[in-house]
C-alpha cells in the first residue's frame, strides 16, 4: 500500500514552497575511463552535430532532397564520429590520469525547510505531524507573503 502525501489530500501546494539548505556538490564516480572511454564518448560527441549538419545540407539539394539528405546525414554521422573521437583521445592523454574516471554531480542540501502562506500555515503543520517521522515541531505561522519568501520563521 502507498503512503499518502499531503499532496494527495488537496493541499495548495502553489501556496509553498521547500527550500533546501545548505547545499554542496556531491559527485558520485560510476568508474574508470580508459582510453577506448574516451575515444567513444568523444565519437559521441562528434555523430549527433555531423549528422545533423550533413541532414541539412542534404535538404539543400533540390533533385532529392529526401535521399541526398539522409545520406548526408549518414556521410555527417560517420564524420562527426571520427572527429569527436580524436579530441576525445588527446584530452584524455593529455591529462595522464588525473580525471581518468566518469562521475555523475549532482546538488545535495544538507536540510529543507518548508514555508507556507499564512492562510494555509496551520494546515502545512498538521500535515506534516501525520507523515511518518513528522513531528510539527519548530513551527509557527507560515512565512510567505505574495510571491516571494520573507525573513521570518518557517514550518519545519
Amino acid at each position: 500500500m502507498r503512503r499518502r502525501s499531503p499532496f494527495d489530500q488537496g493541499f495548495p501546494v502553489e501556496r509553498g514552497a521547500v527550500i533546501g539548505q545548505d547545499v554542496c556538490l556531491v559527485e558520485q564516480v560510476t568508474g574508470r575511463v580508459g582510453y577506448g572511454g574516451a575515444a567513444l564518448h568523444g565519437a559521441a560527441s562528434g555523430a549527433l552535430p555531423g549528422a545533423l549538419i550533413g541532414w541539412i545540407f542534404g535538404l539543400l539539394n533540390w533533385l532529392d532532397p529526401v535521399v541526398s539528405g539522409l545520406l548526408l546525414a549518414l556521410y555527417g554521422l560517420v564524420f562527426g564520429a571520427l572527429v569527436g573521437a580524436l579530441p576525445g583521445l588527446l584530452v584524455h592523454a593529455a591529462q595522464r590520469g588525473r580525471r581518468d574516471f566518469a562521475s555523475v554531480s549532482f546538488m545535495q542540501p544538507s536540510r529543507y525547510d518548508v514555508v507556507a502562506d499564512d492562510a494555509v500555515a496551520d494546515e502545512a503543520v498538521r500535515l506534516l505531524a501525520e507523515l511518518p517521522g513528522g513531528t510539527g515541531t519548530g513551527t509557527s505561522s507560515g512565512a510567505w507573503k505574495g510571491s516571494s519568501p520573507r525573513s521570518g520563521p518557517a514550518v519545519t
